[in-house]
């Protein structure tokens, strides 16, 4: 098996038109303005892609924030780079990382909030926003099967009206490198609660799967900011079938996952 695919990734790269290209970064300083722009290149072999990530950047210094773009663009391995690209990727955003060959995920958090936009590497298409990390991890000993989770946790101006709902705390995603397969709205009854649980400066929220291989369920945690106490809730999700198993979720009282279809 890891001679044939070895041979495979030979093949294609030797089977790739040669040509050669260049891309400068920079950086220009002018009294307190700063502004960045850095050029990488990847092979991503799985996708038989040429990727470009250009991340251009502005600071004032002594002035907080930061203006920040990250750009991706694909081509099929061997094309020249003179050609349109197969897709291009553009959006706020400080960094820009592949993960496991089939996803990229763009850092968004320019000012206090992190979150990250996730896309699927073989088309460009956005998947999913996510404010915790992204968590991976295979459903399966015996093969690498991978799934993704993700918590969004939306803004009070959310573009879906649906989100602005005053018990809304978030949107769960799990998901595939072929795109979204299921998500869950986390919901309470107490609507003052729910303000607090998805207060981007009140509260800090995390995803953690269970130490089994492959994990049986993951955990999502959400404790209050200093200087109130952690008061740390949890909610222990289970995977059945690969799904969410909401029936038999563990959650807090007054706290709720119902099925969710983003639109």
């Amino acid at each position: 098996m890891r001679l044939t695919v070895a041979w495979l990734v030979g093949a294609t790269i030797l089977s790739a038109q040669p040509f050669q290209a260049k891309s400068l970064s920079s950086i220009s300083v002018a009294g307190n303005k700063v502004e960045i722009v850095n050029v990488a290149y990847e092979v991503v072999t799985m996708q038989r892609l040429l990727l470009r990530k250009t991340t251009s950047s502005k600071v004032v210094l002594d002035e907080p924030g930061t203006v920040a773009t990250t750009k991706l663009e694909a081509w099929p391995l061997g094309t020249s780079l003179t050609r349109k690209p197969l897709f291009t990727i553009q959006a706020s955003g400080t960094d820009g990382r592949t993960v496991e060959g089939s996803l990229f995920v763009i850092d968004r958090g320019l000012e206090e909030v992190q979150w990250w936009s996730v896309y699927q590497l073989r088309t460009g298409r956005h998947l999913f926003d996510t404010y915790v990390p992204l968590v991976g991890f295979s459903i399966s000993r015996e093969t690498v099967d991978l799934r993704y989770l993700g918590l969004e946790i939306p803004p009070d101006d959310s573009p879906d009206p649906r989100l602005k709902q005053k018990n809304v705390v978030g949107v769960v995603t799990y998901a595939s490198a072929n795109g979204v397969l299921h998500e869950a709205l986390l919901a309470c009854d107490d609507a003052k609660q729910a303000q607090l649980l998805r207060s981007y400066a009140d509260s800090t929220r995390s995803l953690a799967l269970t130490d089994e291989i492959p994990p049986r369920a993951f955990k999502i945690l959400i404790s209050q900011n200093a200087p109130s106490p952690a008061n740390t809730i949890i909610l222990t999700i289970p995977f059945a079938a690969d799904d969410l198993d909401l029936a038999h979720a563990k959650l807090p009282a007054g706290l709720h996952l119902t099925r969710w279809k983003q639109r």
